[in-house]
Order: structure tokens, then sequence, then C-alpha cells
């Protein structure tokens, strides 16, 4: 893959291998995700798809295979040096914190600009309070800024959580099933405001998905995982009969044209 004279890889993955104990839970995958781009990453359960995430992110080492996240290699084991962390928002699929810790929204989100190691001398807590209303605006969330964090719904997190990825700029958006337990209604209401937000924001966004509708209508790119990348390409190529049987099987793809 070539590195240097292209300004707009975000992410470049050469020959990943990573192991869960002695089980090889990702074997030799290798793709580039460019800026701009909305990349999903499908395949069945246990297929590695969050074990690939989690190896991007500095959670788990790899055996072996290079990264090259933000033009910088990444160390084998060991998490995310703080310059490209700052850079990185991450949605996992679920958000845990101790329910009866009185913390509000406008708290939580101001913890984002606070993770730059910013002091707040005199002004700049004005910039913070500025950036964290911004922030909860964009996501249609102000009225839940003084609500403690026990008090929203499913959906209402899920807005929080993106408006603490908007409190400062970001280049990457890595969402790990982020809309688990969501209605279909309050899904539906994420998938739109994270299309909106990439538009606006101009974010290169990664995820892993289950919901192969959404990534139809809106991915750019696709990464088919069983263990191995069994296949990718646009929507079109990546979720065709064919790619999806390799990837699911083909009792899969035989249901998949039952319910349509």
């Amino acid at each position: 893959m070539e590195l240097g004279s292209n300004k707009s890889i975000v992410l470049a993955v050469e020959r990943l291998t990573v192991q869960r104990e002695a089980y090889v839970a990702v074997q030799e995958v290798s793709f580039t995700l460019h800026q701009g781009t909305d990349m999903a990453i499908v395949g069945p359960n246990g297929a590695g798809k969050s074990t690939l995430i989690q190896a991007l992110m500095g959670i788990l080492p790899r055996q072996s295979g290079s990264i090259h996240l933000l033009g910088q290699p990444l160390a084998r084991t060991g998490r995310l040096p703080p310059s490209i962390d700052q850079q990185i928002a991450y949605l996992p699929q679920s958000f845990r914190f101790d329910r009866y810790m009185p913390i509000t929204v406008a708290e939580l989100v101001g913890l984002g600009w606070d993770k730059l190691g910013w002091q707040l001398p005199w002004g700049r807590s004005r910039q913070r309070s500025l950036a964290v209303r911004q922030a909860l605006s964009q996501v249609g969330a102000m009225h839940l800024k003084q609500k403690v964090l026990s008090g929203l719904s499913g959906g209402e997190m899920k807005r929080v959580l993106l408006a603490y990825c908007l409190v400062r700029p970001r280049q990457l958006l890595i969402l790990d099933e982020a809309p688990a337990g969501l209605d279909f209604h309050s899904e539906a209401e994420f998938y739109q405001l994270i299309h909106q937000l990439k538009q606006e924001q101009g974010w290169t966004i990664l995820q892993v998905s289950h919901d192969l509708n959404m990534v139809r209508r809106n991915c750019d790119h696709v990464l088919c995982l069983n263990r191995t990348l069994r296949c990718q390409g646009t929507p079109e190529v990546a979720l065709s009969a064919d790619s999806l049987a390799a990837a699911y099987g083909s009792e899969f793809v035989r249901y998949q044209h039952s319910c349509h």
C-alpha cells in the first residue's frame, strides 16, 4: 500500500492477524480507508468484527501485520498515542457507567473537551461551555443539557455520546454496532443523524453493522468479514448474493431473498 504520497489515506491495514487466547479471530486482513469514506464491516456473529475494531484501537494486541493510522505506524501492543487518540471518536455497543453517579449531560460532553489536557485559565472556561452547547445543539440535545445520565433513554444517550465526539474536531469516527439496544425508530434516527453529521463535519467513518439495508443506503465501501476478509468493495459488489454467501453462507442468502 502506498502511504507516503497519498494524504487522503486515513487508515491502512496490511495482513493483520489477531488472536484471542489460542483462537485466531482475524487472519491476514488488509484494507485501506480513505478520507471522507463511510466504510462498513459486516459478517456473521463471531466473524471477528469487534476484534478487528479493538485491534485498530490498541485495545487488543495483534500477532502480526501493520496498521498505519493518520499516517503513523502503530505499535503492536499498547493504546493509541495521544496525538492520534485525540483525532478519533469511538462509540462501542454499550456505554457503561455508575447510574448512581450524578453526572449531567453537559458535564459528560465537557469531558470530551477536557480530554485534550487543556487547563482552564480565565476565558478558557467560556470556550469550553460554548463548545459543549454547540455540540449538543448539533445533535438536537440541548434540552438534555442539565439532565443526569441515569434519566436518559437509549436514543438520548446515543445522541449525547455523539455530542461528546463533536465537542472537539475529529478525523475518524469508529462505531462498533453503536445503535445496539435501540428500537427500530430510534435506530433509524441514529443512522440519519450519523449521515447528516458526516456531511457537515467531513468525518471518515468505520462502522460495524448488522443492518445490511442501512449499509446499502449510506455506506461507500463494505468489508465482508468472516475471520478472513471474504470480499470488499462498493455495497453493490460486496453485498451481492455471491459475496454474502462467501461471508455468511448460502442459507443466509436464501433467508434474505425470502424476506424480500
